[in-house]
């Protein structure tokens, strides 16, 4: 074994071995280890009592209940920016003593907890095989009590010991048992499955906080499609969005290769494929929830419509949302999306104006992620291409509405400063000397100084009339024609006319 073990991980474990202590690397961070994945998460864990762990160490917290000792790693309080070349380190190693547990009666937490001298007790009461390997530093030695690191080889998630015993303990590990799954690319062991189509409201009494948190990983991992079809599988989806369970087998016609569920989890892996981030994620899975009850025949009884779909799935959208608990700001932004989905997609013409307005209703800053909506749209359709010539021509629109327009108002002058720099009143020839000015300032962009415009204004503001009024038509003329260079060079971008 060659593992690479962050500096301060080892200062740690090297500290309790020298106060004469065990220490172990315990849990998921041995287990990405073995994968070859970098852990996200370091784990300690000794027979020092949460007392004797404070005592080793200068700076410590220790806030909780189930010995849990944060050890500050001080050196790493005091890096500054200077040191960016290097890699970052913790400022807080989680130190845990080994530990024993009572009783689970609310199948969530632990009645009691008993901290132990041997390392066989911590491991004996973990959730799965692959996570009750432990790992000594000094020792380059791995200890594995139930075939952990066969499990990782033959990629199957196995609970240790009776999966019935530790999904009673804590029943979020049924969804966690799918999540790890999804995300390491294993397969849940038969027993382990059968525990959990045996006992799927175990979830009824675990948090929706919890569970929330567990969806939200396998939504943000590389293969949401796979997790969600295990959660419907197992018999979990009723705890999550029973909303989801209605769209199954709910034809589309047209342009839909799939019915509404294959659909949703096909637009949402494809936001996966694009690892956009999860308000997109979340609007890709939910953005048709409503066409079930929003299907109609069409005009001759032939293909389905679902006139409002978009309307009605952001109301539903958001009172699934809401009762998974996420915070205001994703739930707002999801249903902004939702609501207007349809508007790339509903005819084939939209005109500038209608594209300035969806700006509006949806913010500048949400624009593009409601465009990536509509390829994740596409990619769940079924439909090979992604990139058709009307999405690129919406793209070159969103560009060109977004786009500042060429007028006076780029100028560093304004009206009030020409008059007050000029000492004349109001009148038509404020008007003509600013599109003069522009016309110097499209031909010479430097020239768009305070300094410049200033001195030349003073100039311009002598003419007589007839020759400023000519000046500033010209300076309209050219805004005109660099108006249309610009539009063009947008549209050349994206190929379309």
């Amino acid at each position: 074994m060659n593992f690479s073990i962050p500096i301060e991980i080892k200062d740690v474990t090297e500290k309790l071995e020298l106060a004469g202590f065990e220490a172990f690397l315990v849990g998921g961070c041995v287990r990405d280890l073995i994968i070859g994945r970098e852990p996200k998460d370091w784990d300690v864990t000794t027979n020092a009592t949460p007392d004797q762990i404070i005592s080793i160490f200068p700076k410590t917290f220790y806030e909780n209940q189930f010995g849990t000792v944060g050890v500050v790693n001080e050196e790493t309080e005091n890096e500054s920016a200077s040191s960016a070349d290097s890699p970052m380190r913790r400022e807080v190693v989680e130190v845990t003593p080994y530990r024993l547990e009572g009783e689970y009666s609310d199948n969530r937490h632990p009645d009691s907890v008993v901290f132990s001298q041997k390392i066989e007790d911590d491991l004996k009461r973990r959730d799965f095989t692959m996570n009750s390997l432990a790992y000594s530093v000094s020792k380059n030695l791995i200890i594995d009590l139930f075939d952990g690191q066969k499990d990782i080889r033959d990629k199957v998630v196995r609970t240790v010991g009776e999966p019935e015993n530790r999904f009673g303990e804590d029943g979020l590990r049924v969804l966690r048992a799918i999540r790890l799954a999804t995300e390491l690319e294993f397969e849940i062991e038969n027993n382990t499955q059968k525990a959990i189509l045996d006992n799927p409201k175990i979830l009824e009494k675990i948090s929706v906080e919890r569970i929330r948190d567990e969806f939200t990983k396998i939504v943000m991992s590389d293969r949401p499609m796979e997790g969600l079809l295990a959660v419907r599988k197992l018999g979990l989806m009723s705890f999550i969005s029973p909303e989801l369970l209605n769209t199954i087998g709910i034809e589309q016609g047209g342009a839909h290769s799939f019915d509404v569920w294959e659909h949703l989890l096909r637009s949402l892996q494809g936001s996966a494929d694009k690892k956009y981030p999860l308000e997109i994620r979340l609007s890709a899975l939910f953005h048709d929830i409503s066409k079930p009850e929003s299907r109609r025949r069409g005009m001759g009884n032939k293909e389905w419509t679902f006139y409002g779909h978009e309307v009605l799935g952001a109301r539903k959208a958001k009172i699934i949302l809401e009762n998974l608990k996420y915070p205001t700001k994703v739930i707002e932004k999801v249903v902004s999306m939702i609501r207007w989905h349809m508007f790339f997609s509903d005819t084939e013409l939209i005109s500038l104006s209608a594209v300035r307005r969806m700006i509006i209703n949806v913010g500048r800053s949400n624009i593009w992620d409601l465009m990536n909506l509509r390829i994740c749209d596409r990619i769940g359709t079924g439909r090979p291409k992604e990139d058709p010539y009307r999405l690129r021509k919406y793209h070159a629109m969103i560009e060109e509405a977004l786009r500042d327009p060429i007028s006076v108002g780029m100028l560093k002058i304004d009206g009030k400063k020409i008059m007050e720099v000029t000492e004349i009143a109001p009148g038509p020839k404020i008007g003509f000397t600013l599109h003069a000015l522009l016309e110097e300032v499209l031909d010479d962009p430097a020239k768009n100084t305070e300094q410049y415009l200033e001195n030349k204004a003073k100039e311009l503001i002598l003419l007589p009339n007839n020759d400023l009024r000519e000046l500033g038509e010209k300076g309209k003329i050219s805004k005109e024609e660099a108006d249309e260079i610009e539009i063009k060079k947008i549209r050349s971008e994206h190929k379309v006319k």
